[in-house]
């Protein structure tokens, strides 16, 4: 790992938006082969990029569900809808972007998108 500081402070930002059990239960999951990957994702995505100041995370939250709507990455989604309820978007700016989605990248991607979306609030109701 190249700078222990800035993975420490990714890890801290990353349990912050995704939730600790998520990110505990990812890096448990780690194995010789992964591991090398969840230490950059923690780093560089967390840490450099979500850890700079000149954007919010309830800003950096529409932009990453935009492009992973677009992207059609329905396990990243779901993961960041719940990261997006957590910085403060409610669930009709969270559909107004998926709507956005539609007209810029396809009504496919939005279909997708809004389906997770639902998941990802329907699995919340559920827990409480």
């Amino acid at each position: 790992m190249a700078d222990r500081e800035t993975f420490e402070k990714g890890l801290k930002i990353r349990r912050e938006v995704l939730g600790s059990d998520y990110v505990d239960r990812s890096l448990a999951a780690a194995d010789d082969f992964t591991k090398p990957l969840q230490e950059l994702v923690t780093q560089y995505c967390w840490g450099e990029v979500w850890g700079r100041e000149e954007l919010d995370r309830r800003t950096r939250s529409f932009i990453n569900l935009a492009m992973i709507a677009a992207l059609n990455r329905p396990h990243e989604l779901k993961l960041h809808v719940r990261g997006a309820l957590n910085n403060g978007l409610t669930k009709e700016e969270i559909r107004e972007v998926l709507l956005q989605v539609a007209i810029y990248c396809g009504v496919p991607a939005a279909i997708d998108s809004f389906r997770v979306a639902r998941e990802a609030f329907q699995d919340l109701e559920a827990e409480g």
